[in-house]
């Protein structure tokens, strides 16, 4: 079988391996699908101490969402999710399956990174009523859905920030009311005349910097995410360092609060509200397939670059 490995901090490879065969307690899974994600980077620089991933070496296989096919063991012939993609067949312990029923339309749509972004402006933060929301990177994995649930939670204008311009019509189609392209500073007036009550950041930097300077009198922020330094042509891929003016947050009462995802209950939640949303046609989930996991290292090439918008699914023949 074929698998991706770590070559150097910032180059993977396709690598064959022997098939690998399921020990007590574990089932052999042929993979279909898998993600690729912007935070390899850090993993791949070496880590965050405390972060729910570790780091990645020379000659790792890195972790991530997939979905496959169970082919040896208990419940053979079953769709499950799983954190074991980037190669073709992966060996995982049963009860760290979860079956892939047909709640959704599309078994593609159980990579929708909206459990964070419900988390996030549910736990973090709340939205009320008429609120305008913010969502920087709102064309990434996370922030296309960020952007439509906050609108189904109440948002009565929700703006985007993007570094591509070629993408604010998609965004736009996406539900988003106005989208600003970086340095979006000078844009967040026209875009927010009334000013910004919720910030929902995944990208820190100038973009946090630009959305404090909008917001209004006790605002919220939900701190999910740092691209601008796990990207940033000069950063190490491990830090998020913002300079900010704290009188800011001190005279405008400003509350901010970084959000983990991973909790079960809140997931249970977003997967029952996801759903019902999907099968009304309320929500959609906005991803890019990529065919063969040989496209897999370019895949995550063309995510650092931002060359996609929503998802980077890759579908294994």
């Amino acid at each position: 079988m074929r698998e991706i490995r770590v070559a150097s901090p910032t180059e993977l490879i396709v690598a064959e391996t022997p098939m690998p065969v399921p020990g007590p307690g574990e089932v052999l899974v042929r993979n279909r699908y898998f993600t690729v994600v912007a935070a390899l980077r850090t993993l791949l620089a070496g880590g965050v101490p405390g972060a729910p991933m570790p780091a990645l070496r020379t000659g790792d296989v890195p972790s991530g969402p997939a979905i496959g096919e169970i082919v040896d063991g208990p419940g053979t012939g079953r769709l499950v999710r799983h954190l074991r993609g980037w190669r073709e067949y992966a060996t995982v312990p049963l009860a760290e399956t979860d079956p892939v029923d047909e709640t959704l339309p599309d078994p593609v749509a159980h990579f929708a990174n909206g459990a964070a972004a419900y988390g996030a402006l549910t736990r973090a933060v709340t939205i009320a009523p008429g609120d305008t929301v913010l969502v920087t990177g709102g064309a990434g994995s996370v922030g296309t859905m960020a952007g439509q649930i906050a609108r189904l939670l109440g948002a009565g204008r929700v703006v985007g920030s993007t570094g591509s311009a070629g993408k604010a019509d998609r965004m736009l189609a996406l539900g988003y009311d106005a989208v600003v392209t970086r340095p979006i500073g000078d844009q967040l007036a026209k875009a927010a005349p009334d000013g910004v009550d919720v910030i929902f950041d995944t990208v820190g930097g100038d973009d946090l910097r630009a959305a404090l300077g909008a917001a209004n009198r006790r605002a919220r922020v939900a701190l999910i995410g740092s691209l601008a330094g796990q990207l940033g042509a000069h950063g190490t891929g491990t830090t998020g360092p913002v300079e900010i003016d704290t009188y800011q947050l001190i005279l405008k009462q400003i509350t901010m609060t970084g959000h983990v995802g991973g909790n079960p209950e809140i997931s249970a939640e977003w997967d029952a509200r996801y759903a019902a949303w999907l099968r009304a046609g309320r929500i959609e989930f906005p991803h890019v397939l990529v065919d063969g996991i040989e496209q897999a290292p370019q895949a995550l090439r063309d995510v650092w670059r931002g060359r996609h918008l929503g998802t980077v699914v890759v579908r294994l023949a």
